[in-house]
């Protein structure tokens, strides 16, 4: 009876380290990985809030909730904003953006777009008529370059 007993735990030891096998078999060949959440800031708020201030001379902002620190703004954001916080005290030390893809009351300007660069896009402002280039980190914001960008600039309370 014992080696009966024995010999019936050994076969379903057996079907079980089978099937186990198998289920990680079909897990591998269906390439199963745990689902990465991923949300772009846009899929929360139609209006987004950044608090740009100047490092080392240069335009920069964080947002933990994109994962963005001291990102830079260059080749001619930079400039636009030098202008739009001409009259913001201590912008240099932070000042609130305000910006959408949509009109909203208070808007300060609006950027449109104009061609897409080096993962990044190219943006015109008629109210500084030039031009100003909105690196990649843009599309932790929007799914895909919006045609146009509305930004109101106010001091930080």
């Amino acid at each position: 009876m014992r080696k009966c007993l024995s010999y019936g735990m050994e076969k379903m030891s057996i079907w079980v380290s089978l099937g186990i096998a198998i289920v990680l078999v079909v897990a591998v060949a269906a390439d199963l990985r745990p689902v990465k959440q991923t949300r772009i800031v846009r899929d929360v708020n139609a209006l987004l809030v950044i608090a740009p201030y100047k490092y080392q001379g240069t335009w920069v902002f964080d947002d933990s909730a994109v994962g963005l620190f001291r990102e830079p703004f260059i080749a001619g954001i930079d400039t636009m904003i030098d202008k739009a916080t001409a009259n913001t005290p201590n912008a240099d030390k932070g000042f609130r953006a305000i910006f959408s893809a949509s009109p909203f009351p208070g808007a300060d300007f609006k950027l449109e777009w104009r061609r897409e660069e080096s993962g990044g896009n190219w943006y015109y402002s008629d109210q500084f008529k030039m031009e100003g280039w909105l690196c990649p980190a843009l599309l932790k914001y929007f799914p895909k370059a919006p045609p146009e960008i509305f930004v109101k600039v106010e001091p930080k309370s």
